[in-house]
């Protein structure tokens, strides 16, 4: 059995962190970050249960004493690329999930290095002192209980599970630990008189099929036992550009639905097109209350890059997936494949109207104007100076686009 090698670095409430690094001032006070939604608090306002993505009334009616700031999104990339650069002095095999985590396979350094606790420590140690920064340290023999250790050891801490005792500590854990199990999830396991990881990895996989869905139940199973067999992986060229947005309890709205997706198809084909690439293949996930997930797709006969293709497609695709669940959506996800380099746009037979999903159509050719329009506005303004209304008029929390380019990857 392979020794623990694997690492998960997790940099601790990473957005007010560096804001208190930045103004000593806030050092040791409630700080949030955010505008209407908290996207950060700070451990000292977590004290008060003020967590993201909470509303930042609500948060200050716990936190009443909470400083509000709204980011540094620029310093905050900036802090990321150097934390990396020091995990990567100890491997080359660097997987960044995320812009404050990722995880490290350290297997091939360890004769030159140390031990991967050595690693562990020496990783924390420079990057508290070289950058001013606490991070947590997870080190296991799989992707998901390294992380789930570093989760144990926040804040500011380091946990090592060795093989010999991985299912004795994972089996302690509340249920809460596991991937993909959330509040309504956490309850429906209750009901089946599951509250620890232990309990779970003991439970018959048909008795959570007939509660979960055989999917959901054979993932979890498997976690609960830590079976993971995915390896540490660079990232390479991305074969889809994605986004994704949480919606809290969720709503099954369909105006307000549509206008999330119209917000993440704004976003997805702006950064199609900040690449110069244009994609075929729109696919479109939805997750429910009860934490099932359905996807669906569609192939168009060419390549698009604009909001309006996107998300002409994409309505009757989410419209499907409502179809399986009845019940509120609690996150939207929209993302493009088969992706090609952008060719100069030529206008197409018949010469009709047609729609945006034919980008040599009229209305196809006039929302890539619009859009090109946007993007010079917006690169000499600022991402949030201009927007769609039916977005900028949500009565839903918005998150600053800088905040959600941080967070994702392709």
């Amino acid at each position: 059995m392979a020794g623990a090698h694997i690492l998960h670095v997790d940099l601790d409430a990473f957005y007010a962190s560096v804001e208190q690094l930045l103004d000593p001032s806030l050092r040791g006070k409630p700080v949030l970050v955010g505008g209407g939604v908290v996207l950060a608090a700070s451990y000292e306002a977590r004290a008060f249960g003020v967590s993201a993505p909470m509303g930042i009334r609500a948060a200050l009616a716990r936190c009443p004493q909470a400083i509000v700031v709204e980011g540094s999104f620029g310093r905050y990339r900036e802090f990321s690329e150097r934390v990396m650069d020091i995990c990567r002095d100890s491997t080359p095999l660097v997987e960044q999930i995320s812009v404050d985590e990722a995880f490290l396979d350290v297997s091939g350094t360890e004769h030159l290095l140390g031990t991967p606790r050595a690693i562990g420590s020496e990783i924390r140690r420079r990057v508290r002192v070289e950058i001013g920064l606490p991070i947590s340290v997870g080190i296991a023999r799989t992707k998901f209980l390294a992380k789930v250790a570093s989760a144990q050891a926040k804040p500011d801490g380091m946990i090592e599970v060795l093989p010999s005792d991985e299912l004795r500590w994972l089996h302690a854990l509340p249920v809460r630990v596991m991937w993909g199990v959330g509040p309504v999830m956490e309850r429906s396991l209750e009901q089946l008189g599951i509250s620890s990881v232990g309990d779970l990895a003991d439970t018959p996989i048909e008795l959570l099929a007939s509660r979960l869905g055989r999917a959901t139940a054979a993932h979890l199973h498997a976690l609960s036992r830590n079976r993971d067999p995915r390896p540490v992986v660079l990232h390479t060229a991305g074969k889809s550009v994605g986004a994704q947005s949480a919606l809290g309890r969720g709503t099954a709205d369909p105006h307000e639905l549509s206008a999330v997706l119209l917000g993440l198809a704004d976003r997805v084909a702006r950064r199609l097109r900040k690449k110069d690439l244009a994609g075929r293949t729109v696919t479109v996930r939805a997750r429910f209350a009860d934490m099932s997930s359905h996807t669906r797709a569609a192939t168009l006969a060419s390549a698009v890059s604009t909001t309006a293709a996107l998300h002409r497609c994409g309505i009757p695709l989410l419209d499907e997936a409502r179809a399986e669940v009845i019940g509120p959506i609690t996150l939207v996800g929209i993302s493009v494949s088969r992706l090609e380099r952008r060719r100069a746009l030529q206008l197409e037979l018949p010469f009709d109207v047609g729609d945006p999903t034919r980008a040599g159509s009229q209305r196809g050719a006039a929302a890539l104007m619009i859009d090109e329009q946007l993007d010079a506005a917006r690169a000499r303004f600022g991402t949030e100076a201009v927007g769609r209304a039916s977005v900028l008029l949500s009565t839903r929390g918005r998150v600053a686009d800088a905040f959600r380019e941080l967070a994702e990857k392709d």
